[in-house]
């Protein structure tokens, strides 16, 4: 099938030439691209049933609109393969629903990354990671369609360092921060689940985030006691880089996943145990260098990291061996939310 195209064509000698034009533009994340060829885009186009022209969503403050050839420009870029397209269409939309505050999330000094997890069938059909070494290197897919989402927040939306996005430091998932679900070897309930995709349906949810934490406990097999480790290191967060309740995710692999659902826990006794146990008080912060924001209230005053337990997203992913986990916290408490988007299915329709 053929797929008009209406981006402008530019001739280039060879893909190093295409690298060092794209390079020379600032069209790249500092990182080699794939130079977007007509068919190669087209490819992607047709692997998700989508129209070039088709607006995957609005950048509601600067009115500006997210086509889908735009789009699947720079997931060629990012290294996708066709097949992963319908994955970073549907982040893209996902992450232009007004709740994710995507202005905001792109362009502030926090510098926040979209932390993407994959759900449902799609994860198994792209080969997706969501076990050893599950937030770092080493898989296609989840690499490439993390990177895409940067790619298109540069080069379609012009979050470019130093110009619209303002981060202070950022974080190396701003280069690409994706995984999948570890569906098979959990007894838990899927993400996407949880918040209202049917069962056996694919899906992506998307949530503003500042760096991952890594937490380790390997002497308990109580759930509380684990659990606890990954409070503590909430309140930590809290009091070191921002008090204000959001969306948090918790990532959890089968060392400590396993005991926590022996004990007959599912993910909604985790999230109350959570929504309990991550509270700090004002006084708290004369102990990380703050006095002068402990002293402009009651000392007593507590803070909680979760408006409610179901603001906390609970993953099940990573390697099968070591007591590791990793809490994921919000860029700027609720200002943004979590997102969750049905790939290729319209879940209200």
């Amino acid at each position: 099938m053929t797929v008009p195209l209406r981006s402008a064509r530019l001739e280039v000698e060879d893909a190093l030439a295409a690298n060092e034009l794209f390079q020379r533009n600032g069209w790249s994340d500092g990182l080699p691209i794939v130079p977007p060829t007509e068919s190669r885009v087209a490819d992607c186009l047709t692997s998700a049933n989508i129209a070039p022209d088709e607006i995957l969503g609005v950048e509601s403050v600067r009115r500006l609109a997210v086509s889908a050839e735009k789009v699947a420009i720079n997931a060629v870029m990012a290294g996708c393969l066709p097949a992963y397209f319908p994955v970073v269409a549907a982040a893209v939309q996902a992450m232009c629903e007004a709740p994710f505050l995507l202005h905001g999330a792109t362009s502030s000094t926090g510098g926040s990354a979209p932390f993407m997890v994959v759900n449902g069938p799609i994860r198994r059909e792209l080969g997706m990671n969501a076990t050893h070494n599950v937030l770092g290197n080493g898989n296609r897919a989840n690499a490439t369609i993390g990177r895409a989402l940067r790619l298109v927040l540069v080069n379609v939306l012009g979050c470019v360092p130093g110009g619209l996005d303002r981060s202070t430091l950022g974080h190396p998932g701003k280069f690409s921060f994706c995984i999948a679900e570890d569906e098979e070897d959990s007894p838990w309930t899927p993400l996407a689940e949880e918040r209202g995709v049917p069962a056996g349906a694919s899906a992506v949810t998307v949530m503003a985030c500042a760096p991952p934490r890594q937490v380790m406990n390997e002497w308990t097999t109580n759930p509380e006691d684990i659990l606890e480790t990954f409070a503590a290191d909430m309140r930590a967060n809290m009091l070191a880089y921002s008090v204000w309740p959001g969306n948090y995710a918790l990532v959890i692999p089968k060392q400590l996943r396993d005991p926590i659902a022996a004990a007959g826990w599912q993910k909604r006794d985790v999230r109350d145990y959570v929504w309990r146990a991550a509270r700090v008080q004002r006084s708290e912060w004369r102990g990380v260098g703050k006095a002068m924001l402990a002293a402009r209230g009651e000392e007593k005053q507590e803070f909680a990291a979760l408006a409610t337990p179901d603001d906390l997203l609970v993953v099940a992913a990573g390697g099968p061996a070591g007591g590791f986990g990793a809490v994921v916290p919000p860029w700027f408490g609720s200002k943004s939310r979590a997102v969750t988007r049905a790939i290729g299915l319209c879940v209200t329709c």
